[in-house]
């Protein structure tokens, strides 16, 4: 990572105003009902059917081997979701026919409209700024949901898959990063994408939180 794009990242993460996730934090004291597991679920389906839809638009506009890996990999989430989704007691016509909740789909709704008018480096580098706090949410809820709801490594497997991003993917990101600030991106709309994308994210935890 070069230094330009180290500082953007470093910039982009001393402007997040985090907060307690408090749907994570009922999850692991055991206090999430099963219907708002299934509620979960069904956003899920949702929001990384959407994610995908959005890398692989970005691979249509730059052609970076990182959007369509990043596409890709929502695929893989996506073949993992209905193991979760069984274990919670939906089928996968179920999960399909979930009516998503508004301001849970904020977030992918947003990577919408950064895939399809934002600048080459937004999406990238909201991926380096949230990488470290939205990796450990799904590690915390992977965890609590063995240790408190005795789910198998199989219901859990969505969770691990996005807890952790391969260094390979972090490094293209950052390339990308490069490549667009030099072609002419602008870095304070790409470090306002990654405020935004982190301020969605917290909307649709609290969201489901309710």
């Amino acid at each position: 990572m070069d230094e330009h794009v180290a500082e953007l990242v470093a910039q982009g993460r001393r402007s997040l105003e985090l907060a307690p996730n408090r749907f994570l934090e009922l999850l692991e004291r055991g206090e999430v009902s099963a219907d708002r597991l299934r509620a979960l679920a069904g956003e899920l389906y949702h929001l990384v059917s959407s994610d995908r839809s959005s890398f692989a638009f970005l691979a249509a506009r730059f052609p970076e081997p990182l959007f369509l890996a990043m596409a890709g990999a929502e695929e893989e989430a996506l073949g993992l979701l209905p193991a979760f989704a069984a274990a919670v007691g939906l089928g996968e016509k179920e999960l399909r026919a979930h009516e998503p909740r508004p301001l849970a789909q904020a977030y992918p709704s947003f990577i919408v409209r950064t895939a399809v008018f934002g600048p080459r480096s937004a999406i990238p580098l909201a991926l380096l700024v949230n990488v470290e706090e939205s990796g450990g949410f799904y590690a915390r809820m992977a965890d609590a949901l063995q240790a408190r709801y005795g789910f198998s490594d199989e219901a859990v497997a969505h969770f691990r898959y996005f807890a952790e991003t391969p260094d390979e993917v972090l490094e293209q990101a950052a390339g990308v990063v490069s490549t667009g600030l030099a072609a002419g991106d602008d870095p304070v709309e790409a470090l306002r994408a990654a405020r935004m994308v982190h301020a969605y994210e917290a909307v649709f935890w609290a969201t489901m939180a309710e």
